[in-house]
């Protein structure tokens, strides 16, 4: 493919193995995304969704095919490289906000610009414009059983940008919320990728955040389809 492509999967496939039991979750998944695309990923539980995203964000390996991130051979990376990918060219935003409940919402946010080597004041100033970019600069000093669900997911995705990554995987990021909070999560969130010129691959089973992305994949039984 392409080297204009930032994001490229190539004829991935993803099996599990348990004694004489195979299970086949991703089959032949090949498909490319530019710089500044959004990507929605749609499909039934069980389709192989998330496990996408996680091999794309090196939380998983492929069992064969390839996957290459802003030049990253994403498969091939040896541990030390693959927590800097993970650190540097990936930003994950979850299900669930996974924030740490004895820090602040502002010291979630800095963190992992601080554990990368940013000194703690710059992370701390790089923190404080993004929690007014998702509209909480008045809560930067409350922890997270402080915040509402929607606030807290707000949170998770500052995080998510705060070591500037060029790929943003967003697995069901509304999914625990109620549908006012997932709209405004929603717009949020497309609209600082707009911003900030980020490629998103998003998942998820609201097909009404569909109409918002570039292109519609759809995985059905581990295969990928245009949508």
């Amino acid at each position: 493919m392409s080297s204009k492509y930032l994001l490229t999967c190539s004829n991935v496939e993803k099996k599990y193995i348990s004694g004489s039991e195979k299970l086949e979750v991703l089959q032949n998944i090949t498909f490319s995304a530019s710089n500044g695309e959004k990507i929605i990923i749609t499909g039934e539980s069980g389709s192989g969704k998330s496990t996408l995203l996680n091999l794309i964000g090196g939380l998983d390996k492929v069992t064969s095919g390839s996957i290459n991130v802003s030049g990253f051979a994403v498969s091939e990376l040896p541990e030390d490289e693959l927590t800097q990918y993970r650190r540097n060219i990936i930003g994950y935003i979850f299900q669930f906000h996974y924030l740490l409940r004895d820090f602040t919402a502002a010291e979630n946010v800095m963190l992992p610009a601080f554990i990368g080597g940013i000194k703690k004041k710059d992370a701390e100033r790089k923190a404080e414009e993004l929690l007014k970019q998702v509209g909480l600069e008045d809560r930067a000093d409350h922890y997270p059983f402080e915040l509402s669900g929607g606030e807290r997911q707000r949170v998770a995705v500052a995080r998510a940008l705060i070591n500037e990554p060029e790929v943003i995987l967003a697995d069901e990021p509304t999914g625990n919320l109620d549908e006012s909070n997932s709209r405004v999560i929603e717009d949020m969130l497309f609209q600082l990728v707009d911003d900030l010129g980020k490629t998103l691959i998003l998942v998820t089973h609201d097909m009404g955040i569909v109409k918002k992305g570039h292109r519609h994949l759809q995985l059905e039984k581990g295969k990928i389809t245009e949508g």
